[in-house]
């Protein structure tokens, strides 16, 4: 039975087809009883109207507006040639119907208004014998009445339809975008991830080749540096382990682990240790905190933490052999300002400008792309007197 459902829906115009036969063997017998009753000319002309009746009811799916077209002028002719109503009229309901529901705009108007006209023609071109005025102006108005309510029907089909069209086209939209905001999520994710991994190797790389430079140039002059670099760069390694087993697990679980093989993420307060683990490694750096010391939120805690270790890893990296730095850290009432400077040589001018060395210069754009996230400032650049400036105020809110 589902098979023959889903048939009969795949062909409508098959099911249209049987209903027009229907109706056609209908008309033919009402005609043949009229011929009977009253004049032998009448099948003459009605059969053939009648085939072209069915012809609508047939193709009305097809081809509505032409359908609807030819009913027009069935009815006419029907008028013009003295042909009386029959079975077969009931075409005219249903095509009115069906362009209101699926035809063009001209041809639901159309057929409203031929619809409303075609039952007072009627009754005028046949009017009742025995019927009084009031009496045929309520037979019009009653006979109207059928094509009104079919044009509502498919008129109120039309209107359904569109709405779920529109709340499919809308569903498909909402999924796009859904789609888009994921992809974008992903790629901001992704690039969390890239400067993260930047700035956790480029650190740690970077003070583990001084610390194996240093000791390869005293190993024979003076074994105990060397055995103290040695260590240096043990830990060091075993700190960039550490943090890089943290992303790892954010990218599996998509969360920070506190506990276990996975350590939280480094805050303001692990910059003093960042700062003694540059002293440990041959960088003098002056350390100051100015302001009253507060909580802060997460974000700002690591871009804070980010920046003054992205900024000594230049420093060794292109401050030259006797460079020094100096951080500062300002707790201001709706801020905390960042400042960190060194008197070396100074980093390459397309470095900060265009990004072409160091991995294209991803270590100050990861600062912008940091402190944009937080919503604060960075100016990094020479300094006039020589060396290098990085400066950042990030905005602060209190946590409660």
């Amino acid at each position: 039975m589902q098979r023959l459902y889903d048939f009969l829906r795949r062909h409508p115009t098959w099911v249209d087809s049987g209903w027009a036969v229907f109706l056609f063997g209908i008309s033919v017998a009402a005609v043949t009883v009229q011929q009977e009753a009253e004049r032998a000319d009448a099948p003459v002309l009605s059969v053939p109207v009648a085939l072209l009746l069915s012809l609508v009811v047939a193709l009305r799916r097809r081809m509505p507006e032409r359908m609807l077209l030819l009913a027009l002028a069935l009815g006419l002719a029907q008028l013009v040639l003295n042909v009386e109503t029959m079975p077969a009229d009931f075409a005219m309901l249903v095509i009115t119907y069906t362009v209101a529901a699926t035809g063009a705009r001209w041809a639901s108007r159309l057929a409203l208004g031929v619809g409303l006209c075609a039952a007072p023609l009627a009754q005028l071109r046949w009017p009742e014998n025995e019927s009084s005025p009031l009496g045929t102006v309520a037979i019009m108005i009653f006979t109207s009445v059928p094509f009104a309510l079919a044009w509502v029907l498919g008129d109120s089909i039309r209107t359904r339809r569109a709405y779920f069209a529109q709340l499919e086209e809308r569903a498909t939209r909402l999924e796009k975008e859904r789609e888009a905001q994921a992809k974008v999520a992903v790629a901001a994710e992704r690039a969390r991830i890239a400067r993260e991994l930047h700035d956790v190797v480029a650190h740690n790389v970077s003070v583990m080749v001084v610390q194996a430079d240093g000791a390869a140039y005293v190993l024979d002059a003076a074994p105990d540096q060397a055995k103290k670099a040695l260590e240096t760069i043990s830990s060091t390694g075993r700190q960039a382990l550490a943090e890089m087993r943290r992303l790892l697990g954010v990218l599996r679980t998509g969360e920070h682990q506190e506990s276990g093989e996975y350590v939280p993420q480094p805050d303001v307060d692990q910059i003093d240790e960042l700062i003694q683990q540059c002293r440990t490694s041959g960088l003098p750096v002056d350390f100051k905190v100015e302001g009253t010391p507060r909580p802060l939120p997460s974000g700002v805690e690591l871009t804070a933490y980010r920046i003054v270790q992205e900024a000594l890893t230049n420093t060794r990296k292109h401050g030259g052999p006797n460079a020094g730095a100096s951080v500062r850290l300002v707790y201001f009432d709706d801020g905390l300002g960042l400042l960190v400077e060194d008197d070396g040589k100074g980093a390459p001018h397309e470095l900060y400008e265009e990004g072409g060395v160091d991995g294209q210069g991803h270590g100050l754009i990861g600062m912008r792309e940091r402190v944009g996230m937080v919503g604060g400032t960075l100016d990094a650049g020479p300094r006039p007197g020589g060396g290098f400036r990085i400066s950042a105020l990030l905005p602060l809110k209190p946590v409660h």
